[in-house]
């Protein structure tokens, strides 16, 4: 049964860059040790199992053959050995994980959120809706299905991944569902200290237009990581900085410092009456908002490529039926 505080956890650690099996290790590590410390909700980077594509954002397309291939067979199906080992260590330990993973789905690739409940439950599959830049060339586009809030042992608990943050329509169908905790999850190690600037804006602000938690995860690279994906020194430094790992209040503050170099785990406890604080001077999609001017047309349905139409009702009909005698 939830209660008024909630321990909370956003993961700040290194892929393993050779494959799924090391990242996963790392993983449910992580799981084990921040359950040690009381946590019960964890958040993991985007994209984390296998790792992200950081190819994609150094390497010019006629180079990315081989390393998108590496990355196509590393990549997690869902439901998987990969998943039933996130959802037994959720299970076991009694806490809802947040984790990303580049999903593979026969030929295509797609940036997915995976939120697995206490109970060891898959209660959210999700597809970043619009890949950005670079990622264009790795991964395909989620639609409008897993834009949803899902019930948790913790509260009700919504995902978005890097930039889906700038698409102020994609986070408004989060707070029409009345989210209470967002897990944000971005790459980190990329573009440099500007990212990381962007990053602390971006969630502070929605967990003060939204009146939720946001707890904010992003990736970490080794130095020598940083060689293995790219020789450059110049391009290197692409690699660089913009880590923000950060858990945030719906006041918009900082619940414990915030981890922008290194590896390691941001912990605090999420008072969730702050929300009732925090929505009854402020609620966007609710005393505060204005449907009969401003409102969402948000289209649910999933965007399958096959479509079959519906059966006929009854049986076929006779084909010598209502003939004339020959």
């Amino acid at each position: 049964m939830r209660t008024d505080t909630i321990r909370a956890a956003a993961v700040q650690i290194a892929p393993d860059l050779s494959g799924r099996a090391g990242t996963m290790t790392r993983v449910l590590n992580a799981i084990a040790e921040a359950a040690d410390k009381g946590a019960e909700f964890i958040v993991f980077p985007e994209t984390f199992v296998p790792y992200y594509p950081y190819f994609s954002f150094v390497l010019p397309p006629v180079q990315q053959g081989a390393p998108h291939l590496d990355l196509m067979r590393e990549a997690v199906v869902v439901p998987s050995a990969e998943t039933r080992a996130v959802a037994e260590a959720a299970r076991r330990r009694g806490v809802v994980v947040v984790l990303g993973v580049n999903e593979r789905d026969h030929g295509s690739l797609y940036n997915a959120q995976l939120i697995f409940d206490a109970d060891g439950t898959l209660a959210l599959k999700r597809r970043k809706i619009t890949p950005t830049y670079h990622e264009r060339m790795v991964w395909g586009q989620g639609d409008g299905a897993g834009l949803k809030v899902v019930e948790t042992r913790v509260g009700r608990v919504g995902a978005l991944a890097c930039w889906e943050h700038y698409n102020p329509l994609a986070r408004y169908a989060l707070m029409t569902q009345h989210e209470e905790i967002h897990a944000g999850q971005y790459p980190g190690s990329l573009v440099g200290d500007i990212f990381r600037d962007q990053i602390e804006v971006t969630m502070r602000h929605h967990a003060l237009e939204s009146g939720c938690f946001v707890v904010n995860a992003t990736g970490w690279l080794t130095e020598a990581q940083i060689a293995e994906i790219h020789p450059d020194p110049k391009l290197q430094q692409a690699m660089r900085s913009g880590c923000m790992t950060c858990i945030i209040s719906p006041e918009g503050r900082h619940l414990a410092e915030p981890l922008t170099e290194g590896e390691g785990i941001v912990i605090a406890d999420l008072d969730m009456r702050l929300i009732a604080k925090r929505k009854r001077m402020m609620d966007s999609v609710g005393h505060y908002a204005r449907p009969e001017l401003l409102s969402l047309r948000h289209d649910t349905r999933p965007a399958p490529t096959r479509h079959e139409p519906a059966a006929m009702a009854g049986p076929d009909p006779d084909p010598e039926e209502g003939c004339p005698d020959a």
